[in-house]
């Protein structure tokens, strides 16, 4: 892929999970733990769980309820909240995207988390991993009513810190999201190859991509 040229940008927008931290561990804690307990509470088998939590998910994807932590606790019938923090400790960095960090706060661009995470996601991911000295701003789509993948989301944001789309590079593991951007305007757009440390490496995206963030600096 083509590097940004970096004096071509004065804002840096970056996603949490799967861009600045693994995936591995959203996905371990909603793909198989999250299941695990439904199943114990319930006193289902770990295939009725599955099959019962997949009903719910047909048409959420997407939506803000699909990443809201009281929904899905109003759903399974326990705190996920609570869930979440005592694993907190499996939370942890992509590779190099402390040092990118790093890099950009020593930048003359601003630096500013989206995310679509709950609150309490953000909160309990702040607290483990402690983001917030390189960021100069953190929003969630949760203040926003509004996920990223809908054009409320950038209105919103636009409104909250101003930014220039034309100026503005955004660095996220999803493609709808990415996608959302663009039609706002966003006009440098960078995907990641591995968002999830446990799984392989995305062959073809849609956007430029990178495996890790030493390489926007070569």
């Amino acid at each position: 892929m083509t590097m940004p040229e970096w004096q071509e940008i004065d804002t840096v927008l970056l996603d949490m999970d799967g861009t600045l931290l693994d995936l591995h561990f959203d996905n371990y804690f909603w793909l198989e733990h999250v299941p695990s307990k439904y199943a114990e509470h319930h006193g289902l088998t770990e295939e009725e769980a599955l099959a019962e939590l997949n009903k719910s998910f047909v048409g959420l994807r997407g939506t803000l309820n699909w990443y809201c932590l009281d929904f899905w606790s109003s759903i399974v019938e326990f705190d996920i909240a609570q869930l979440k923090q005592q694993h907190a400790a499996n939370i942890s960095w992509r590779p190099e995207a402390e040092n990118f960090l790093r890099r950009l706060r020593a930048s003359h661009c601003e630096v500013v988390l989206v995310t679509n995470a709950h609150p309490d996601t953000l909160r309990i991911k702040l607290e483990q991993v402690h983001l917030e000295p390189w960021l100069d701003k953190v929003f969630t789509s949760h203040s926003f009513s509004a996920p990223k993948e809908y054009q409320a989301f950038w209105q919103k944001l636009q409104m909250a810190s101003a930014f220039e789309p034309q100026r503005t590079l955004f660095i996220d593991d999803s493609e709808s999201v990415l996608a959302s951007a663009e039609a706002y305007g966003v006009k440098h757009l960078i995907t990641l190859r591995q968002p999830d440390s446990g799984q392989g490496v995305r062959a073809k995206t849609r956007y430029p991509a990178v495996l890790h963030f030493d390489e926007l600096f070569k």
